[in-house]
Protein backbone atom coordinates (compact mmCIF):
# COMPACT_ATOMS: atom_id res chain seq x y z
CA UNK A 1 0.00 0.00 0.00
CA UNK A 2 2.18 2.62 -1.20
CA UNK A 3 0.25 5.56 -2.66
CA UNK A 4 0.87 9.63 -2.41
CA UNK A 5 -2.73 9.65 0.23
CA UNK A 6 -0.83 7.37 2.26
CA UNK A 7 -0.29 8.66 6.12
CA UNK A 8 3.03 7.72 7.86
CA UNK A 9 3.81 8.42 11.42
CA UNK A 10 6.73 8.18 13.24
CA UNK A 11 6.58 7.03 16.87
CA UNK A 12 9.50 6.49 19.38
CA UNK A 13 8.91 3.90 21.97
CA UNK A 14 11.49 2.80 24.68
CA UNK A 15 11.26 -0.66 25.51
CA UNK A 16 8.78 -0.70 28.45
CA UNK A 17 6.56 1.22 25.71
CA UNK A 18 7.09 -1.32 22.96
CA UNK A 19 6.60 -4.35 25.23
CA UNK A 20 3.09 -2.79 26.58
CA UNK A 21 2.39 -1.53 22.87
CA UNK A 22 2.33 -5.35 21.70
CA UNK A 23 0.70 -6.81 24.77
CA UNK A 24 -2.29 -4.83 23.99
CA UNK A 25 -1.98 -5.44 20.52
CA UNK A 26 -1.74 -9.49 21.67
CA UNK A 27 -4.77 -9.13 23.89
CA UNK A 28 -6.83 -7.40 21.36
CA UNK A 29 -5.48 -10.42 19.04
CA UNK A 30 -6.65 -12.87 21.31
CA UNK A 31 -10.31 -11.44 21.86
CA UNK A 32 -10.29 -11.40 18.01
CA UNK A 33 -9.77 -15.10 17.98
CA UNK A 34 -11.68 -15.84 20.58
CA UNK A 35 -15.15 -14.41 18.51
CA UNK A 36 -13.91 -15.89 15.47
CA UNK A 37 -12.65 -12.53 13.87
CA UNK A 38 -10.12 -11.79 11.38
CA UNK A 39 -6.45 -10.83 13.13
CA UNK A 40 -4.26 -11.07 10.15
CA UNK A 41 -3.82 -6.97 10.54
CA UNK A 42 -3.19 -6.92 14.22
CA UNK A 43 -0.50 -10.32 13.71
CA UNK A 44 1.17 -7.61 10.76
CA UNK A 45 1.13 -4.73 13.15
CA UNK A 46 2.96 -6.77 15.81
CA UNK A 47 5.23 -8.06 13.59
CA UNK A 48 6.15 -4.74 12.32
CA UNK A 49 6.99 -3.61 15.45
CA UNK A 50 8.99 -6.57 16.49
CA UNK A 51 11.24 -6.44 13.27
CA UNK A 52 11.22 -2.81 13.29
CA UNK A 53 15.29 -1.96 14.52
CA UNK A 54 15.85 0.34 16.80
CA UNK A 55 17.32 3.66 15.97
CA UNK A 56 20.39 5.00 17.32
CA UNK A 57 20.37 8.36 18.90
CA UNK A 58 23.10 10.83 17.99
CA UNK A 59 24.47 12.50 20.90
CA UNK A 60 26.25 15.53 20.58
CA UNK A 61 29.07 16.59 23.04
CA UNK A 62 29.32 20.36 23.55
CA UNK A 63 32.37 20.26 25.42
CA UNK A 64 34.32 19.13 22.40
CA UNK A 65 33.31 21.75 20.24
Amino acid sequence: MSGSNELRKKVRFDIYEEGAVIEGLNKLRSEKLRKDECADFINELILKIIRTPPKKEKVRNREER
